[in-house]
């Protein structure tokens, strides 16, 4: 299996973690000093203040999906464009957030993650946070 490859699962495995919940399976993609920076807000997170605000998000948000997913993957990273799609608990409105997320990788981990997003549709996702 080549360097592509490898780098193609693992962006999958990563938004599939989240779809499924599974927190501690997105943590582990990531290397243990790795930085996660949200346009957003501009702060950089590392793996375990990600977990939480990840986790917080799948209690809040049910129902998720990435459709659309397009992933690019080049030596030492990639870039996937999708649409989270889920339903927020409190109210059953359905949400979506279209994303940018650019991430480098070495030896199979996570060690840079940008995200981009509109912040008005944070701000449906963050509505009861």
């Amino acid at each position: 299996m080549s360097e592509l490859d490898d780098i193609r699962m693992l962006a999958k495995r990563f938004f599939d973690c989240v779809e499924a919940g599974d927190i501690d399976g997105l943590v582990a993609c990531y290397a243990p000093d790795a930085e996660i920076w949200h346009n957003t807000d501009e702060l950089i997170q590392g793996p375990e203040d990600n977990r939480k605000t990840l986790a917080g998000m799948v209690t809040r948000i049910v129902d998720r999906v990435y459709d659309d997913r397009r992933v690019e993957v080049f030596p030492g990273g990639f870039v996937q464009q999708h649409v989270l799609r889920g339903t927020r608990v409190q109210d059953g409105v359905r949400v979506n957030l279209p994303a940018c997320i650019v991430c480098a990788v070495k030896n199979g981990k996570i060690t840079r993650l940008d995200e981009y997003f509109d912040s008005a549709r944070v701000a449906e996702f963050r509505k009861y946070a």
